[in-house]
């Protein structure tokens, strides 16, 4: 990973103060996480940390996109979430002293923030009223992994998978009172990879989508006309 050498302006990018880590965070908390920011610029397709490397503190995402994603020992890969503006990565680790428990990668160019494990320790030790928004952020995580454990391993089949990790997607995106939009920036296979369906079972079940006016894609937009209906598919 690059080295982080800038300060934060905070007023270039304020946006990552809407994420719930920081909005829960006291006044006086983060002020003093606000002066201990260093940011960086990377591309699309760039690892910021992997699984088991050490832990170099966290990383607090201002703009674009970064995948989590796990591996398997012989080669598969289950991706995780995708976390976006506000989020702060690296958390359990840091608090922990353990190696990351996933790689965390670029999806589009981002801007970062970043604070070395010491410091934030030592931020932690100054502000105990903090914990409070750690223990918030870590029970978030806990249950977006529960959410995605339901998906993959409780869903009835590939379909409805891909019709909620859809939904979620969208969640983010342009709404409606009916419909949605949002960027879809994955391949097929990418997207097998949410779900732990093949290349192959995405591309019948999005062609079934389709086929149903359940989406329309175009390019790399994605537009659900109608979320009730493409919610009903998800329960079957």
């Amino acid at each position: 990973m690059q080295t982080f050498y800038s300060k934060f302006d905070e007023t270039q990018l304020p946006a990552y103060k809407k994420g719930e880590f920081f909005t829960h965070l006291p006044a006086a908390a983060q002020a003093d996480l606000d002066s201990m920011l260093f940011f960086s610029s990377y591309p699309a397709n760039t690892v910021l940390f992997s699984e088991t490397q050490p832990s170099v503190g966290i990383i607090v995402i201002l703009e674009g996109e970064v995948k989590l994603s796990m591996d398997s020992c012989d080669g598969h890969r289950l991706s995780l979430r995708i976390n976006r503006a506000g989020e702060v990565l690296g958390l359990p680790s840091t608090l922990s002293g353990t190696p990351h428990e996933a790689t965390a990668e670029t999806v589009y160019p981002v801007k970062i923030a970043h604070v070395g494990r010491e410091a934030f320790l030592q931020f932690l030790v100054r502000h105990p009223d903090a914990y409070q928004a750690v223990a918030r952020e870590m029970t978030r995580r806990y249950t977006s992994a529960c959410d995605q454990l339901r998906t993959v391993g409780l869903a009835s089949g590939a379909p409805a998978k891909l019709a909620r990790l859809l939904l979620e997607w969208s969640d983010t995106g342009d709404r409606s009172e009916t419909g949605s939009r949002c960027r879809l920036a994955f391949t097929h296979e990418q997207i097998g990879e949410f779900i732990g369906a093949s290349r192959e079972t995405v591309t019948r079940a999005l062609n079934t989508f389709k086929d149903r006016r359940l989406v329309n894609i175009d390019g790399s937009m994605l537009t659900i006309p109608s979320r009730h209906a493409l919610e009903s598919y998800a329960q079957n």
